[in-house]
């Protein structure tokens, strides 16, 4: 596909004295397509040229030639804005969704790299709740989008199978086990003994010293409490497993914390050679205070390790394994201190500096109730399997209302459905805090995942209605040069582009917004113009722009995790 922003880099590089990558850099997409289709502020010359911004544009636009991609430039504010060739773009973009059909937007740029997303990672024997659902959506539509760019992406579900927790429900299942079948709801019954634990370890210093040493057991290789700690793994893998499934998420990886438990004492060894380790009250620490990160305690006092160094063991043995170039973290921002001294603390680790600066919190944002945050301690929580089933029977019962003789209800409802959900979950920005309201999550107006879906059919019904996309040799594309159909050209024009602003920001929000875009211009397009035309030249112009479009919104929501439903 040709690159207008490349070629008008060239064209400004060639009377200035920077460089391509920064001038390229500097270059935007004005918000309003009659300002151009590309705008280069000439406010970032002003102190180098000794002159205003606007002399600046002026001289430019002097200087550089119109050819056969550039059909005008206008100097406005100090702002040199090009407009593009609108039948050479409008070829280009349809052309190339032509040939490459469904792998429109991809590339090799990430071919040769190695990129780690570690997501969802719930806790084993707690519910999977929505602040789980968050990261597990946000993880897999990054690990999906790395991997359409090419790169070698290796998914990673590190669960929570490993700590003082599991001392907790040890002793917990010691004293209550009868009183529950774990078969009906496994997960239920392991969040009660969980809760009842925790009650009592607030009353009895006692119980909770029993706990800390039931964890102590396991990590000695006690049969009884191995035998426990296996019990709830095998019970939450199953529940988990579900979800995933609705989810279509896949791993390549189940290691979890328990995998590293035999790996920490290569750690704790380098960390002793580089001098690092310190003694601190019986606990063995890293001194982190003059890089205003506190310590990070690699050993407790009893001698038990905690999570930091497990996290530490995972990243020696991942870039042995993987030799990443990237490892992504998708986890809350509450434990941004945690991720920096990690991987601060990594620096002792003797390993390539390749994978020491590749290594990423992708921080998201909490998930909170409208009544406060959510607790699995007090017993608070929202479980994603209830919430994906809600939302599943809601839009079957919208079906059922509006539309009752459509087939596959079920199967339909349950695309939409899931997909409201996880359109939800990656609409903002992550790192935003994100209030949990049924009422929002299963609103199906407005700027929603069913509303992508809804766009989607349309186009899809549009190319039934004729019966066949038209051949693109039939498609005269000077009947595509009105302000909507040009409106949506751009956007597709700039599909890659997102992808590739996606994996370089962590933020997969972008593509959720341009969807948004690209499904709000062509319903502009599809109420201005009449699609099925007596004129078979315009009609199958206008045709293959709706396929054009479908093709894109399948593409992005499927990196998204999102599927398509045939009818709505």
């Amino acid at each position: 596909m040709i690159d207008f922003k490349k070629i008008i880099g060239e064209k400004i590089a060639k009377n200035v004295q920077l460089d391509l990558s920064e001038i390229v850099s500097y270059i935007e997409i004005p918000p309003n397509p009659e300002m151009g289709d590309y705008a280069f502020p000439c406010f970032k010359l002003a102190k180098i040229l000794k002159k205003s911004p606007q002399m600046i544009a002026e001289e430019l636009k002097g200087k550089i030639e119109l050819d056969e991609n550039i059909e005008e430039i206008k100097v406005v504010s100090g702002y040199l804005n090009f407009y593009i060739n609108k039948l050479l773009l409008t070829k280009t973009v349809l052309t190339e969704i032509e040939n490459s059909k469904d792998t429109y937007g991809s590339n090799k740029s990430g071919n040769g790299k190695n990129v780690i997303v570690e997501y969802s990672s719930p806790n084993i024997a707690k519910p999977f709740h929505i602040g789980h659902l968050r990261n597990t959506v946000i993880g897999a539509a990054l690990y999906k989008i790395y991997k359409y760019l090419g790169y070698n992406t290796i998914g990673i579900n590190h669960l929570g199978d490993y700590g003082t927790q599991f001392g907790k429900m040890i002793e917990g299942y010691k004293r209550w086990a009868q009183e529950y079948d774990f078969k009906k709801d496994p997960i239920s019954d392991c969040m009660d003994i969980y809760v009842r634990i925790n009650n009592l370890c607030k009353e009895d210093e006692n119980v909770l010293n029993a706990c800390r040493e039931n964890f102590k057991k396991i990590e000695e290789g006690d049969p009884y409490c191995v035998e426990v700690w296996n019990k709830f793994k095998d019970l939450s893998l199953k529940e988990f497993q579900k979800i995933y499934d609705l989810l279509g998420v896949k791993f390549d990886s189940l290691n979890g914390e328990a995998f590293y438990s035999d790996k920490m004492d290569e750690v704790v060894d380098k960390l002793e050679k580089h001098g690092a380790l310190k003694d601190s009250e019986g606990a063995k620490i890293v001194d982190l205070e003059d890089k205003g990160l506190g310590v990070c305690i690699i050993k407790k006092s009893n001698g038990s390790t905690i999570y930091a160094t497990r996290d530490l063991a995972a990243i020696l043995y991942r870039s042995r394994t993987y030799d990443f170039d990237k490892c992504l973290y998708v986890v809350a921002y509450e434990q941004n201190l945690h991720f920096k001294q990690v991987f601060e603390v990594a620096k002792y680790l003797d390993i390539p500096e390749k994978c020491l600066k590749g290594l990423q919190h992708v921080a998201y944002g909490m998930v909170r109730l409208t009544t406060g945050r959510m607790s699995t301690r007090e017993g608070t929580v929202v479980k994603v399997d209830e919430l994906l089933q809600e939302s599943i029977d809601r839009v079957e019962k919208i079906i059922e209302e509006k539309n009752p003789d459509m087939q596959n209800k079920k199967e339909e409802a349950k695309k939409i459905g899931i997909g409201a959900v996880i359109f939800n979950n990656l609409c903002s920005t992550i790192i935003k805090d994100q209030v949990f309201d049924w009422n929002t999550v299963l609103n199906f107006n407005g700027e929603t995942g069913p509303y992508i879906q809804y766009v989607y059919v349309r186009t899809k019904s549009v190319i039934e209605k004729v019966g066949n996309i038209p051949d693109i040799n039939d498609v005269n594309i000077e009947l595509l040069q009105d302000k909507e159909s040009q409106k949506i050209i751009s956007i597709l024009y700039n599909f890659e582009n997102i992808l590739m602003s996606v994996v370089e920001k962590n933020e997969p929000s972008l593509l959720a917004r341009y969807l948004i875009e690209l499904s709000q211009s062509y319903s502009n397009f599809y109420n201005e113009n009449k699609i099925i035309d007596k004129d078979r030249k315009i009609q199958d112009a206008r045709v293959y722009l709706s396929w054009a479009v479908g093709k894109v919104l399948k593409i992005g929501s499927g990196l998204l995790g999102i599927e398509m439903p045939d009818k709505m």
